[in-house]
């Protein structure tokens, strides 16, 4: 049996997502490939540190991590708070889906 998604992890997911430029840095990081703040910060019109704290908000709502190699921080996509906000949304459309079909079938009833 599933269980419900997790309210908090839906909303920190939703929250990290709504920034362009974190959306932009979970687009890099889901390439598959390690990545550090200095690479991402190469291909995008912010600074180093804005790339870091960027990072920090998505570590903080799960959706990377990050390991030390060497001197080096790799950061990498975690994707399993996306499943849970995934299973939100097919939850909540699921949930309209059914109203409209009802109120389409009471329209066509009467």
């Amino acid at each position: 049996m599933r269980t419900a998604p997790d309210d908090a992890v839906v909303g920190a997911v939703f929250a990290a997502l709504a920034d362009p430029t974190r959306r932009r840095i979970v687009g890099a990081l889901a390439e598959g490939r390690p990545v550090t703040a200095s690479s991402l910060a190469a291909e995008l019109p912010v600074t180093r540190q804005a790339v870091a704290k960027h990072l920090a908000a998505l570590r903080d709502a799960g959706l990377a991590c990050a390991e030390s190699v060497g001197r080096e921080t790799r950061y990498r996509l975690t994707p399993a708070p996306f499943a849970e906000a995934m299973a939100w949304m097919a939850g909540t459309g699921a949930g309209w889906d059914e109203r409209l079909a009802r109120l389409e079938r009471r329209l066509a009833a009467g």
